[in-house]
């Protein structure tokens, strides 16, 4: 099998090249930390047995300048796409994506909040927004945020307005798992698994977060289904190495079919980044 990571991100220790201005005027403190460069994302990759990855640019890191993820791609794309950020508020957004598209970008990220931004900086279906989303939908880009489940009711406005957009929910959208068995409280993400164009990134969080994987994993694969969720390791700003990020993936993912597994870890990115999917034969 193919394993796909759609959510690492590296950072330059060439500031004068790409200067830090992170969204918000705070920089992550991982990315100052403990960042990793594309050399040392391969080198990481190679070790964990990570085939590809759709690298996220680092919002707290970059803000809406995106080019080191473009810079770093070049010549990789075998292996490897980026996902972008622009400032989705500003007229010229739909412009700008144009902009790190014909810079062979392949996805789009709005980061709306985090561990810099507390409080969400928009409402992802502000009207303004709007063209960003239909660019999207119109050139089969796949748009993921962090939106969270406080406002799961902006994220369906989006899913209805937009049926034809792919839209990606980052780390289960800090849905509350903690009702063991049932999981009643995770109601309001049941009811967003009628919208197909809704898919999830499992992301290490959730793997420790996770009170008993050997029933929530499956809930997500009944609501869902395993070809709407994919994994993400949030390397380097989730601590451990990739090979070990990846095992507690696997170890999470532990009481689904190999074929569930199998697109968790990797098909279902092939379909959200057909840009990855080059050589590859991905069962529908």
């Amino acid at each position: 099998m193919t394993i796909v990571d759609i959510h690492p991100h590296i950072v330059s220790p060439d500031t004068d090249r790409y200067p830090i201005t992170p969204i918000g005027g705070k920089r992550s403190d991982w990315s100052a930390d403990h960042g990793i460069t594309f050399d040392q994302l391969v080198a990481a990759m190679d070790a964990a047995g990570v085939d590809k990855a759709a690298i996220v640019h680092s919002s707290t890191t970059y803000g809406f300048t995106c080019d080191y993820v473009a810079d770093a791609i070049v010549g990789h794309e075998d292996r490897f796409t980026g996902v972008f950020s622009v400032n989705v508020l500003e007229p010229d957004g739909p412009k700008w994506m144009q902009h790190w598209v014909n810079k062979g970008l392949s996805g789009m990220r709005i980061f709306a909040r985090g561990s810099t931004i507390k409080d969400a900086w928009l409402a992802i279906d502000d009207p303004r927004i709007f063209p960003c989303y239909e660019y999207a939908s119109e050139h089969g880009i796949s748009m993921a945020s962090n939106v969270t489940v406080d406002k799961f009711d902006q994220l369906e406005n989006v899913l209805k307005r937009f049926p034809g957009m792919t839209f990606i929910l980052d780390h289960l959208g800090k849905t509350d798992f903690t009702d063991c068995g049932n999981y009643d409280a995770a109601r309001p993400l049941w009811d967003l698994a009628k919208y197909p164009n809704l898919y999830l990134k499992v992301a290490t969080r959730n793997f420790e977060q996770s009170l008993d994987p050997e029933t929530l994993f499956p809930k997500l694969v009944a609501e869902f289904g395993a070809n709407r969720m994919a994994w993400g390791s949030n390397y380097p700003a989730s601590e451990g190495t990739l090979p070990e990020l990846l095992a507690k993936a696997r170890n999470g993912l532990r009481a689904l079919s190999d074929d569930d597994r199998d697109w968790v870890l990797g098909k279902t990115a092939l379909t959200l980044y057909p840009a990855l999917a080059q050589g590859e034969a991905v069962a529908s």
